[in-house]
């Protein structure tokens, strides 16, 4: 009997627990808001390759030995200095065979223009005589161009790569001795998406120069800014993107061909509809909200996120200005509870959040 009486006491204290926590949980007041809508920026990041805004091969245009190097790995040039010297023995004598062979028709002319102003030989004689002589400096000039050839000059200010010969190498005529880079600007390149590309271009400030900032790898922003200036002509039928340009100063010399990077490109937004990120939750790789309706009733709702900002989403689809949003207690409601709620405005509801806002 005893443990009969027990036994009902304790049923009652926690009968009497459990009504008092239905209670308690029935007068908890949640916060609720709406979503708003604002004119804001937001900044997007696309991988990025960096070129030099110049960077050729440099290779012997003649065959021989390579007598000298006058230059090393990663040194500054400038343009016309000497950067390979080929064996010109060759090719000097050529000059001077040549040379020899042209002196040779100039006297040969100058003795049949005598003998012609004495009509001694007709004029065709003459006019083979001059023929000669164009055809033996034409022989010399050429012979020049072939000596010019063993010396390789920079042909602009730049940058020397790595040294793909040694002295005393033997030549082949076209073989790559080195690369030159010219880095007093360098070329950005970034893919965008189709869809991004279109915004762009019909945009109404499509025609103005677009500004772009550079983060470089060692996650440190780029000191200049760079300019949006040309855009490819097709778009990859593989990635669905097309290839931006964009050009950046590089005074200090600090980027490199070859360089990674990422652009960082700020894109306005007119009228997005923007929520605390804490107001939603996933379910399997899906993004909701819950939803209040006019009798308070809880409701969830999925939302199609556009872009993330710092703490806030922009959502694309699914809310309205309208619509009342759970702010906090997202994991003691479920679909179909009702409850009381505070109403907060919005503007005070994000206030306390980081907004990049116009």
């Amino acid at each position: 009997m005893k443990q009969f009486l027990l036994f009902l006491g304790l049923c009652t204290i926690l009968s009497s627990c459990t009504h008092k926590k239905e209670e308690a949980h029935e007068s908890t007041k949640y916060l609720v808001s709406s979503p708003i809508q604002m004119d804001t920026v937001i900044t997007k990041d696309y991988i990025s390759q960096i070129h030099s805004i110049r960077n050729i091969e440099l290779r012997a245009l003649e065959r021989g030995y390579l007598k000298s190097i006058n230059i090393d790995e990663g040194q500054t040039v400038s343009k016309g200095q000497s950067l390979f010297r080929i064996m010109p023995n060759v090719y000097q004598a050529e000059l001077q065979k040549a040379q020899a062979e042209a002196n040779v028709a100039r006297i040969e002319l100058k003795n049949t223009q005598l003998l012609s102003d004495g009509n001694v030989v007709s004029p065709n004689e003459l006019a083979m005589s001059k023929a000669k002589l164009d055809k033996a400096l034409a022989e010399v000039s050429m012979a020049q161009i072939h000596l010019g050839f063993t010396n390789v000059k920079a042909p602009f200010d730049g940058i020397v790569d790595h040294l793909r010969v040694r002295e005393g190498s033997l030549l082949e005529e076209g073989e790559l001795l080195t690369t030159l880079s010219d880095n007093s600007e360098m070329w950005v390149y970034f893919n965008v998406p189709e869809a991004e590309y279109l915004d762009y271009a019909m945009s109404k400030d499509q025609g103005d120069k677009k500004h772009v900032r550079l983060l470089m790898a060692n996650n440190k922003e780029f000191p200049h800014e760079g300019i949006v200036k040309t855009i490819e002509g097709e778009f990859n039928n593989e990635t669905g993107n097309i290839a931006f340009r964009a050009t950046f100063p590089n005074p200090e010399g600090i980027l490199r061909h070859g360089e990674t990077g990422s652009v960082l490109m700020t894109i306005p937004l007119t009228k997005a509809i923007i929520i605390p990120q804490k107001a939603t939750f996933e379910v399997l790789d899906k993004r909701f909200v819950f939803v209040i309706d006019e009798n308070g009733i809880v409701q969830q709702r999925e939302i199609t996120v556009g872009t993330e900002l710092p703490n806030l989403f922009v959502v694309e689809k699914g809310l309205a200005t309208t619509d009342k949003i759970l702010l906090e207690g997202i994991r003691l409601v479920k679909a179909g509870d009702h409850i009381e709620y505070d109403f907060v405005q919005p503007k005070k509801s994000i206030s306390s959040l980081d907004l990049y806002a116009e």
